[in-house]
């Protein structure tokens, strides 16, 4: 797969411009989305429109996050270097890509196979060895790999999924939209401070897809 240099530029300007100039202020975050070449995640024809600050449409009617959102939410999540981290959402798996210059691991659940299929093949072709995806319900994360330091759902929920949380370590971060609408949601951050305790706090309000499955819609 080859990466267009001249979109370094661009790159560059998306950094300065809608993260920084944002509030965006992790060095891990900011160099992770400076490494990865957004123009390859995004749908042939549209590479131009790649680093401007608004979601794009991939296939299957779902959509690529906006670079400032993919930032914010990474952020959030309050990563560090030895973390395991689980996705759920993988789409193009731009996000998954970010999130493996940050972390040790990242694990990455996508519903619908063929988006799951795509995305895996990019990521090998790019390089990137410590990201696993599977085509399965988001919704219930995937306990095998759990506990995690952190998951990161890119849908939106009815409410806090159940079987997400209980994926979380003690002191694990769970960042995710909720909302009782399909595409209005508040995005919020679960902690867990014990086997059975977490603290909820509201971030901000977005609008996502939205997460279909058993613990979904």
């Amino acid at each position: 797969m080859i990466v267009d240099k001249s979109m370094a530029v661009h790159r560059e300007r998306m950094i300065k411009e809608h993260l920084i100039a944002r509030g965006i202020s992790d060095e891990a975050v900011l160099k992770a989305m400076g490494d990865v070449p957004r123009e390859v995640f995004v749908m042939e024809g549209e590479e131009r429109l790649a680093y401007e600050d608004y979601p794009l449409p991939i296939s299957h009617g779902q959509t690529i996050s906006q670079p400032y959102m993919v930032a914010y939410m990474t952020e959030s999540l309050e990563l560090s270097s030895e973390d395991t981290v689980l996705e759920i959402g993988t789409g193009s798996g731009y996000a998954a890509a970010v999130l493996s210059r940050i972390v040790k691991k990242v694990y990455s659940v996508e519903r619908i196979a063929e988006l799951a299929t795509s995305a895996r093949q990019r990521l090998i072709k790019l390089g990137y060895d410590n990201i696993e995806i599977m085509a399965g319900d988001g919704s219930l994360g995937w306990p095998e790999h759990g506990p995690y330091d952190a998951i990161v759902v890119t849908a939106g929920a009815p409410e806090l999924p159940k079987a997400l949380l209980q994926q979380l370590k003690v002191s694990g971060r769970l960042v995710v939209p909720v909302g009782s609408y399909q595409t209005l949601q508040m995005l919020v951050r679960a902690r867990r401070k014990s086997g059975s305790d977490f603290t909820v706090e509201e971030l901000c309000a977005v609008r996502f897809v939205p997460l279909y499955g058993a613990e979904g819609w």
